[in-house]
């Protein structure tokens, strides 16, 4: 009697394709739990013709299969997944069993699909974008959510340790993380979410991260209104139609506890479902700074037909922190405080709410045509009051300013795309081109308080004056709503002008309308426009299938977000990028490289004002100032590599030196050829992850991370006649190195990680007030089961 069952067989494999004579052969089998061969089941290679069935023994032969280390994965409905690495050897025969536990009486058919390595292999970036990598004439990393779940990261920081030359600029009195590429913040227009603009002013949620997308160079083609340097896109899990889920538990140093949970499945035969919750509690290694989070990711997929789908999905976060300001600093020292020491009002408080709704359609005409609607809409607001801006005298006496800020933002985003394949003679075309529109609205408070200083305390010894506990309130004298609306038109073409040469020409138009209206003081409403074409040039060499030489040129528009001191809308950017490279894979895929050397000029730098108009200092980020030009040079060097069965390899380097190399020389200019602050010329990063995959140690897990961020400078950039002698504060460079150690059993996994094994002390340093120390030796420990 004909077996019934279906069921997908997918084959993950880590290297490239070799010629015929490097080939193996795999030999499989197939038998149910009680052993019995299970026959007559239709075996294909991915979309080849070639089709084989599984004979009387329930055996399978792929001939002529590329060398390398592959991961075979048995998935079907109804089926427990089982996974198995073997390694193909040139003109030898590999063999591979599988014994289904489950209920198997209508299996039908295994599909083998080959997924290639990391340079070679399809993407879909920027939720639409569709190309491999070694084609793209621009460096591009994607961290998994394999990578997230085996390092146990709770923060988007702990992520952007795998990706170099991303490295966290400050902490902003503890309410964000900024991240810096090339020397560019990336925090006001470069963070996206599911390909949508993220407002940045609050630590985003990990617990439902499918991966994160790092395109480092020019990507204003296809978003515009971006900062150079690079972009980073959060992606969330999807819904699927298969049942599963897991309950997870991490416990760690300083009370931290959280508690997750994910489930997904189907809900009738053309829906499916996904629901990620997760609740945080934490105190901290400072001392009075505690945090509490409430996040849930409801998502929803229809499958309205065989070639279109609609995605619904939300998520909301609610974030209740302590606004913590460090230690200070006194001149161009990092006053000596000890780590734990919290200098702040022990009442000061902090709240930030999130929420996010997108949905997305997607529609395949056939094989080479698809086209993407996206909607998305983003609310966000933040609060804190406290005292703040540690800026205390020599001897530690530091008068205690009060702060009290509010900032609300509404974003509503549109985008259409139409990725298409097609040929015109000898040429392939390969068209990416759409339109997007979107509209933000900000409002920002200003407070005051009557005095401004709360009371005084001295930072080495708070035992020296007595400390206040009541709780004042600001008032409102200022409320400034910036109203931007976005628009923009674009097309990109890669063409194979032969198997190893490729061009890749694109232009935007972008038009972008900022009008900032100031409430309370009555102050004139201010109103910009500005408008740019911003093109695009790449060429990539292919000598071999395994590596590719590129070189590119982008002009970018970016309109900077913020106003001036006086309320105005702040002007535009413009920025050239040059960029050349080598993407390489060694030893049949199994070793994937990535080297990119990038020039930069920006003849408008955006950053946040010193001072307010009143001569007063500033300690708002939406006020800025232009700064002249600058140029950002550097390398990059990736490397990612699978030597072994059950061990993966990720390792970084990145050289940048960015200076001012155009300025007015005046009085209170900056100075020409001084490297910009929050710049490190170098950092590092090396992790591994190593699972035993056989024998009486099989499930147990090791893994490490080393993470180096060089020498840089702090505070603010010296300027002409300034009547200090110098305002920045040299940092040293650190290395912070991570271990971990697991067991898996079954569904139930329990994994440990001790973080900054060797105790290292160093900071974060936004300007020159909030000086927030790197976190000490932790603890952390993630139990989870899988449904």
């Amino acid at each position: 009697m004909k077996i019934q069952i279906k069921l997908l067989f997918i084959l993950l494999i880590h290297s490239f394709y070799s010629q015929a004579q490097d080939n193996g052969t795999i030999k499989g089998k197939i038998i149910s739990s009680d052993g019995i061969p299970l026959s007559g089941i239709s075996i294909k290679l991915g979309k080849a013709s070639y089709t084989n069935k599984t004979n009387n023994q329930g055996e399978f032969t792929f001939l002529n299969f590329p060398t390398g280390i592959h991961t075979i994965t048995l998935d079907g409905e109804g089926l427990k997944r089982q996974s198995k690495e073997i390694k193909v050897v040139a003109n030898e025969t590999t063999f591979v069993e599988f014994k289904l536990v489950e209920d198997i009486q209508t299996l039908q058919e295994i599909v083998i699909v080959i997924k290639e390595s990391p340079n070679k292999r399809k993407e879909t970036v920027l939720s639409g974008l569709e190309i491999k990598p070694l084609d793209l004439p621009q460096s591009v990393q994607i961290i998994g959510s394999k990578i997230i779940e085996q390092q146990q990261t709770i923060r988007l920081s702990d992520v952007i340790k795998n990706v170099n030359g991303i490295y966290v600029g400050s902490a902003r009195g503890g309410a964000q993380e900024s991240f810096w590429s090339r020397g560019y913040d990336m925090s006001s227009n470069n963070m996206f979410k599911n390909g949508f603009r993220f407002n940045s002013g609050s630590m985003p949620e990990v617990a439902s991260l499918d991966k994160v997308e790092v395109l480092k160079g020019s990507s204003a083609l296809l978003f515009g209104n971006v900062a150079p340097g690079g972009i980073m896109n959060m992606v969330t899990k999807s819904p699927s139609f298969k049942k599963g889920g897991e309950a997870a538990m991490q416990i760690g140093s300083y009370s931290f506890y959280k508690p997750s949970l994910d489930i997904y499945g189907p809900l009738t035969k053309s829906i499916a479902y996904r629901l990620i919750g997760s609740y945080e509690n934490s105190e901290s290694f400072r001392d009075v700074v505690k945090k509490e989070r409430y996040y849930i990711n409801p998502s929803l997929l229809f499958k309205a037909s065989d070639k279109t789908e609609i995605v619904l999905q939300g998520d909301y976060l609610k974030d209740n922190w302590t606004p913590d300001f460090g230690t200070g600093a006194i001149g161009q020292e990092v006053a000596a405080v000890p780590r734990n020491t919290y200098l702040g009002a022990a009442w000061s408080n902090g709240l930030t709410k999130q929420t996010t709704a997108s949905g997305l359609l997607k529609h395949k005409f056939n094989d080479n045509w698809k086209l993407n609607f996206n909607s998305s809409f983003q609310d966000y607001s933040r609060i804190s009051k406290g005292t703040e801006r540690v800026q205390p005298s020599a001897n530690g006496d530091w008068n205690r300013p009060l702060g009290q800020n509010k900032s609300l933002e509404q974003i509503i985003g549109d985008q259409i795309n139409l990725q298409g394949n097609f040929a015109t003679g000898k040429l392939k075309h390969q068209l990416f081109t759409g339109i997007d529109a979107e509209n933000a609205v900000l409002q920002a408070y200003t407070y005051t308080f009557s005095p401004t200083t709360y009371d005084v305390i001295n930072i080495f010894d708070l035992d020296k004056y007595q400390q206040r506990t009541d709780i004042p309130d600001g008032n409102v004298t200022k409320i400034i709503k910036t109203s931007t609306n976005r628009f923009g038109i674009y097309a990109q073409d890669l063409i194979s002008v032969t198997e190893k040469f490729k061009v890749l020409t694109g232009l935007r138009w972008s038009w972008q309308e900022a009008k900032a209206v100031t409430t309370i003081t009555q102050a004139p409403t201010t109103k910009r426009l500005d408008e740019a074409f911003s093109p695009k040039l790449g060429l990539v060499y292919q000598p071999t299938k395994n590596m590719a030489l590129f070189t590119s040129y982008a002009s970018s528009f970016t309109p900077n977000t913020g106003n001036t001191i006086y309320g105005a809308p702040i002007a535009a950017s413009i920025i050239d990028q040059y960029e050349v490279g080598v993407k390489k894979d060694f030893w049949k895929g199994m070793l994937s490289t990535n080297v990119t050397l990038y020039q930069i000029i920006n003849s408008n730098l955006a950053q946040t004002a010193e001072l307010k108009a009143d001569g007063s200092t500033n300690t708002d980020t939406n006020v800025k100032t232009l700064s002249g030009e600058t140029t950002s040079k550097g390398i990059e060097i990736d490397i990612n590599a699978k030597p072994i069965e059950g061990l993966s390899i990720m390792a970084g380097y990145s050289y940048n030196d960015m200076r001012y190399t155009k300025t007015s020389g005046k009085t209170g200019s900056f100075i020409e050829g001084d490297r910009l602050v929050r710049t490190p010329a170098t950092t590092a990063n090396l992790s591994f992850f190593y699972t035993i995959p056989s024998g009486i140690l099989k499930g147990i897990a090791l893994g490490s991370m080393a993470n180096y961020v060089g020498e840089r400078l702090a505070g603010w950039n010296n300027t002409v006649a300034q009547t200090i002698p110098d305002r920045t504060i040299p940092l040293k460079a650190y290395t912070t190195i991570d271990v971990s150690a697991g067991y898996t059993w079954n569904k139930l996994s329990v994994l440990c990680k001790l973080s900054n094994v060797a105790n290292v002390l160093n900071y974060t340093i936004h300007e020159n007030y909030s000086v927030n120390p790197i976190a000490p030796r932790q603890i952390m420990t993630t139990l989870k089961y899988k449904f």
